[in-house]
């Protein structure tokens, strides 16, 4: 089994009462943090459940909470010990919080639970779970993890993180981040050595989320409007939202395309991020913008994509996972693609030049920051290596 960089905060919250709570999109590799974590559990008073299967929802779904407990002892759980119950895609069950209330409040559990949606887990979860549970996001693998899934991490890597470009750097690593900009981030299409296996997987993901996820969790019924919604975001991916213009062209109600915009968002499919306006009046608007959370899924929506368009979806992707993340844009001329934490800009070129970092050092400035990196992709020449290279952000 691999380490996440997330494991290091789930264990720490091992030895805590409240509910450990992780959310994340399907296929992510929630279920293999949960049975790591179930995996330092040194008693054998602890239960693994997954929700999918139909006979343990019907086990939670009974009216009486005593018979949940009869079902649960005989499925091993000693109530009059510490215990530990792991459960598995929690929005299946839509009264499993106020069972689990009920059980942390009368007994000495454990829970480590997993779902796949951030409205149900925060919203929901919240109303009857206040003050016993802590949420942990898990997202796909960012460069660095996805390195030492393919077994091709070298600590000395650690050295370059967040650093200025380095020939020897790029010239190890840059075959590998090209992969992880076409493929993306979930675990079991990195793991896949066959590019029709990684094709494969990434298309079985996409359609498990629209049968499950969506019909799951939502009272939508046009599935087939929800995916061509997904196909042009796909074309647009890092544009902002016009949801008159999206309504117009998918004949959709523009209210419904908020709707189905923010099921995609809570659900983990995309990210919003939205404008900056720091100490300049009239800042344009307040539209966001749209990223797929993982290029490999964003690649298989929309194969035309230009390439600049997948690079600049990946490093918003990589820098979100390092911080808060926003744009700035007051006209055509002065815009910066991101800005981390409202405190360092960063615009993204595919081939930086020293034209581009001057007009991001001009743009930054005019923003009150002194702290700005351009990122490129590509070396540019051998006289120019005053940027940041994409595989430098983990």
């Amino acid at each position: 089994m691999y380490n996440r960089k997330s494991f290091t905060a789930l264990e720490a919250h091992l030895g805590k009462p409240q509910a450990t709570v992780i959310t994340g999109m399907r296929r992510v590799g929630k279920t293999t943090a949960i049975k790591h974590l179930l995996g330092k559990i040194e008693h054998d008073n602890k239960l693994y459940l997954d929700l999918e299967r139909i006979e343990y929802r019907h086990l939670f779904n009974q009216q009486s909470y005593a018979d949940i407990e009869r079902g649960l002892t005989q499925l091993g759980i000693d109530f009059k010990s510490p215990a530990v119950i792991a459960l598995d895609e929690i929005q299946l069950v839509k009264n499993l919080p106020s069972v689990i209330k009920s059980l942390y409040d009368t007994y000495k559990v454990k829970f480590i639970v997993s779902g796949s949606s951030s409205f149900y887990l925060r919203h929901h979860f919240s109303e009857s779970l206040a003050g016993r549970k802590q949420v942990f996001e898990l997202w796909p693998l960012d460069f660095q993890e996805f390195l030492q899934f393919r077994e091709a991490w070298k600590p000395q890597a650690l050295l370059e993180r967040q650093a200025g470009f380095l020939r020897t750097f790029y010239d190890l690593y840059a075959a590998e981040y090209e992969a992880y900009i076409q493929y993306g981030g979930f675990p079991e299409v990195v793991l896949s050595s066959e590019n029709g296996d990684k094709e494969a997987y990434l298309s079985d993901i996409i359609n498990s989320y629209i049968e499950l996820d969506i019909k799951l969790l939502s009272d939508f019924e046009m599935t087939d409007s929800l995916y061509k919604l997904m196909l042009l975001m796909a074309g647009r991916a890092g544009s902002k939202l016009d949801f008159t213009k999206i309504s117009s062209i998918l004949g959709i109600n523009r209210h419904k395309i908020k709707d189905y915009i923010s099921l995609l968002e809570y659900t983990y499919f995309i990210r919003q991020i939205r404008p900056l306006a720091k100490g300049i009046d009239k800042a344009l608007t307040s539209q966001p913008k749209i990223y797929f959370t993982d290029t490999g899924i964003l690649n298989k929506l929309q194969k035309g994509l230009s390439s600049g368009h997948v690079f600049e979806n990946a490093i918003a992707n990589q820098l979100a996972q390092l911080g808060s993340l926003n744009y700035f844009e007051k006209s055509k001329s002065m815009e910066i693609d991101f800005i981390l934490d409202e405190t360092t800009a960063y615009e993204v070129k595919e081939t930086p030049t020293p034209q581009y970092l001057n007009t991001l050092r001009n743009n930054a400035a005019t923003v009150g920051l002194s702290a700005f990196h351009l990122v490129g992709r590509y070396p540019s020449g051998p006289d120019f290596n005053t940027f940041m290279w994409g595989g430098n952000i983990f």
